[in-house]
């Protein structure tokens, strides 16, 4: 069955949530697979296709000739230094990737908060995209659709229409501070694909980005550790903010990626509401001991 196929027909209850698997390429899976990857050393694009590697290959998620959209966080007018957006060279790498796989088209796009026009080009993200052969551009006001989610807290909201006319989604956050969500990582990053007021799902932030993350279904995480923000998130600006890691996590769960993320900051997921409350409800895994994590060392 195709995303667009999967995406019509796969419904989600309010309370009683009927999911998809957790991994919905779980027919490709070999035995020995790990269910998450975390790489470290100097290199983004090396940790990037290591990553990916490790967790059966570009293939495994990419076929040829389909359309991907690959989503970073691009929010705010920040350069990388900063870490208030995706690491660019995370994002190219991911988009090589996606062509080597014999993408058709690779687009690259977000909601920023900040000024679109300075968050593309100061973040480092269009040049670097389009360096690797991604369509870069802005969001389209008039691509922002209702769209029923029947959740935990949204039962329908405008979002961007492209996300879910894809063949492929690969969700590429960056790993970082947050004052109200104590973190941003993956299942946060689909904010971005949100139309309207964002700010009033603040009232329930934990269980709408849970709603979202269900929505969006992403074939692939690659959670952005290169440069994390650990204070005054989720824009940053300060320097001393930003806490070198070199690291590239990458999975198909993303309770499992946000919950091992949150280790970054000397935290669990469980100290993560919306991690907390995904697991319960069975969308993924919170629980590290019940994984297959590699590590892999650069």
């Amino acid at each position: 069955m195709d995303r667009r196929r999967f995406l019509k027909t796969a419904t989600i209850g309010s309370i009683g949530l009927s999911l998809p698997a957790l991994d919905p390429l779980s027919s490709l899976a070999a035995t020995d697979r790990p269910d998450l990857v975390a790489a470290k050393g100097p290199s983004p694009e090396k940790l990037v296709r290591s990553a990916v590697e490790a967790l059966g290959g570009i293939n495994r998620f990419i076929s040829k000739g389909d359309v991907v959209v690959v989503k970073p966080n691009i929010a705010w007018d920040r350069t990388p230094e900063q870490a208030g957006c995706t690491n660019p060279e995370v994002v190219a790498s991911v988009v090589r990737l996606c062509f080597e796989a014999g993408a058709k088209t690779v687009k690259v796009f977000d909601r920023p908060v900040n000024d679109p026009r300075r968050c593309y080009v100061q973040s480092g993200i269009e040049a670097a995209a389009k360096a690797a052969g991604a369509d870069v551009y802005h969001t389209d006001d008039r691509k922002f659709k209702e769209m029923e989610i029947n959740g935990l807290a949204l039962k329908s909201w405008p979002l961007y229409a492209e996300i879910f006319e894809a063949d492929k989604v690969i969700n590429v956050p960056i790993a970082k501070h947050h004052g109200l969500a104590k973190l941003t990582l993956s299942m946060k990053n689909w904010m971005g694909m949100m139309g309207g007021s964002r700010r009033v799902i603040h009232q329930k932030l934990d269980e709408s980005l849970v709603d979202l993350a269900m929505k969006a279904k992403p074939c692939l995480t690659v959670l952005d550790a290169v440069r994390i923000l650990i204070a005054n998130g989720p824009q940053g600006g300060d320097l001393k903010d930003v806490k070198r890691m070199d690291t590239v996590i990458a999975g198909v769960d993303q309770v499992a990626v946000d919950s091992y993320g949150a280790t970054l900051f000397g935290m669990k997921g469980s100290d993560l509401g919306y991690v907390r409350i995904a697991a319960e409800h069975k969308f993924g895994v919170m629980d590290l001991n019940r994984l297959r994590i590699r590590k892999i060392q650069m």
